[in-house]
C-alpha cells in the first residue's frame, strides 16, 4: 500500500475540516471533489475572478446532494483580511490555491498580480496562524526556477525570476519560511509543473496550452505553437497534484514540514510531441484532423526554454508517487475535454497559451 492509499483510508474513517481557497478554479475544484469523496468537511473560498460556478456545479453532480451537504461556500476575496479570518475559523487544514496565474498576465498587470499573490497570500498566512490551523499547504510554482539552466530542477537551486508572476510565487515561499521561524507555523509549498486535467479553462487570454489546443483541434480552428515547438515542459496530471496536497496536509514526518516540493512526474515533453499525442487521441473522432497542421508563432516573453522536475524530495519525504504520466493523463482527460469543450464556443487567442 502506498502512503497516499494509507492516508485515503485514514480520511475515509476520520473527518477533518478543510479550507480550499480558489475552490471554483481548476485545481481547487478537483481538490474539492477528492475530499468530498473521502467524506471530509470542506469550506471553499473564491471571488470568481478566475474560477467558475459551473466547476462547483460539476462537482455537485459528481458527488451527489448528500455528500455536497458537507461543503460550505464563501464568496469572498483573499485581499480582504476579515474574509480570510472568517474562512479559517475551526479549520484543520488550508489548501491555498487562490492566485492570479499566468506569466503574460503578470507582465501586463504586475500590480494586480502582486495584490493577489503576495498581499492575498500574506492575509491567508496571518489568518491561518491566528486560527491555529494544523497545516498550511500552498500552491507554489515552477516559475521560481527562473533562468537557471540546470535540468532536472532541484528545489534547492533556483535562478533569477523571469516575470512578476515568478517573483510573487517566490515571495510566497519566503513568507512561509519566515512564518515558520517567527510563529512556528507549519506549512508546505508545492511547486506545480504545468498541471492539466478536467475543468481546466480553455478560454480567455491566458488559457493553458492543453485545453486551448483541444478546443482548436475539435473545432478545426488555427492552433498556434509558440517558437519552434521544441520548448519542453514537465506536464503533470491533476490527480498527481491532488495527491501531493493531501500527502502534505497529513504527513506525520516532521522533516517534511516547512519545505517546498516539486510536483511533477520527472519527464520532459516538447510542444511538438504534445501536439502529436493530442492529435493521435482525437484524429479517429474528428476526420478533419487527418490533414490538420499546427501553425508556428513567435517565442513568448518570460518563458523558459525547458522545464523538468526532480521529484526525489517529494518521494522521499512525502511518499509522493505519481499515478499518471502525460500520456495516461491525456487519455484520462480527453473524453472530458471533448464533451465539455464541444459545448463551448470560440477559441483562445494567439500566442497566449500558458506553458
Amino acid at each position: 500500500m502506498t502512503r497516499y492509499q494509507d492516508i485515503q483510508r485514514h480520511l475515509s474513517e476520520n473527518r477533518y475540516c478543510w479550507l480550499i481557497t480558489g475552490v471554483a478554479g481548476f485545481i481547487g475544484s478537483n481538490l474539492l471533489e477528492a475530499l468530498l469523496k473521502l467524506n471530509q468537511h470542506v469550506i471553499g473560498l473564491d471571488n470568481f475572478s478566475t474560477g467558475y460556478q459551473h466547476n462547483l456545479d460539476q462537482v455537485k453532480d459528481i458527488v451527489g446532494n448528500d455528500t455536497w451537504g458537507h461543503f460550505r461556500f464563501i464568496q469572498g476575496d483573499i485581499r480582504n483580511l476579515e474574509t480570510c479570518n472568517a474562512a479559517c475559523e475551526n479549520v484543520d487544514f488550508v489548501l491555498h490555491q487562490a492566485a492570479l496565474g499566468s506569466v503574460p498576465r503578470s507582465i501586463n498587470d504586475p500590480i494586480l498580480t502582486n495584490e493577489n499573490n503576495v498581499s492575498g497570500f500574506l492575509n491567508m498566512l496571518v489568518a491561518a496562524r491566528d486560527a491555529r490551523v494544523k497545516r498550511f499547504v500552498y500552491a507554489a510554482s515552477s516559475s521560481t526556477y527562473g533562468d537557471h539552466p540546470g535540468l532536472p530542477k532541484v528545489e534547492s537551486v533556483i535562478g533569477q525570476p523571469l516575470s512578476p508572476y515568478a517573483v510573487t510565487k517566490y515571495v510566497n515561499e519566503l513568507y512561509a519560511d519566515v512564518f515558520a521561524r517567527c510563529y512556528g507555523a507549519a506549512s508546505i509549498g508545492l511547486r506545480y509543473f504545468n498541471v492539466f486535467g478536467p475543468r481546466q479553462d480553455p478560454n480567455g487570454a491566458y488559457a493553458a496550452v492543453i485545453p486551448l489546443w483541444v478546443s482548436a483541434l475539435i473545432r478545426n480552428k488555427p492552433l498556434y505553437i509558440n517558437g519552434d515547438g521544441e520548448t519542453s515542459r514537465d506536464f503533470c496530471y491533476i490527480d498527481n497534484v491532488v495527491q501531493a496536497n493531501v500527502l502534505s496536509a497529513l504527513t506525520s514526518n516532521e522533516d517534511a514540514i516547512n519545505q517546498v516540493y516539486n510536483v511533477a512526474v520527472n519527464e520532459r515533453t516538447s510542444l511538438n510531441q504534445l501536439f502529436a499525442m493530442m492529435h493521435a487521441l482525437l484524429v479517429d473522432k474528428f476526420p478533419h484532423l487527418k490533414t490538420f497542421k499546427p501553425e508556428y508563432a513567435d517565442f513568448r516573453a518570460g518563458d523558459v526554454r525547458h522545464s523538468q522536475a526532480d521529484i526525489t524530495k517529494a518521494r522521499n519525504l512525502l511518499g509522493f508517487k505519481p499515478t499518471h504520466v502525460i500520456q495516461e493523463g491525456l487519455q484520462s482527460a480527453m473524453d472530458w475535454y471533448v464533451t465539455d469543450l464541444s459545448k463551448r464556443s470560440g477559441n483562445g487567442p494567439r500566442n497566449h497559451q500558458a506553458v
